[in-house]
């Protein structure tokens, strides 16, 4: 385990404070969930856009040209 000492604005703390204290959890663990959460978002934003730059749009029609051009299930409909 590493410290790491946050300054943040009182109204902020009393709102962690708060909502870890609704989830049962400690601030720190609170803290470390955000944290977390938003590592994975940037990680998989970064991982999307680079799967994006190998994606090839001719490939894409090509696949799609082979899909049977019949209505949705029922079920399957907006």
């Amino acid at each position: 385990m590493s410290v790491l000492s946050l300054r943040i604005p009182r109204s902020l703390h009393d709102q962690v404070r708060q909502l870890a204290s609704a989830e049962g959890i400690s601030m720190n663990q609170f803290a470390a969930l955000a944290i977390a959460e938003k590592v994975a978002v940037l990680q998989a934003a970064d991982y999307l856009d680079e799967r994006g730059k190998r994606g090839s749009r001719e490939i894409l029609l090509e696949i799609l040209s082979k899909a049977p051009d019949i209505e949705p299930e029922e079920y399957d409909r907006f």
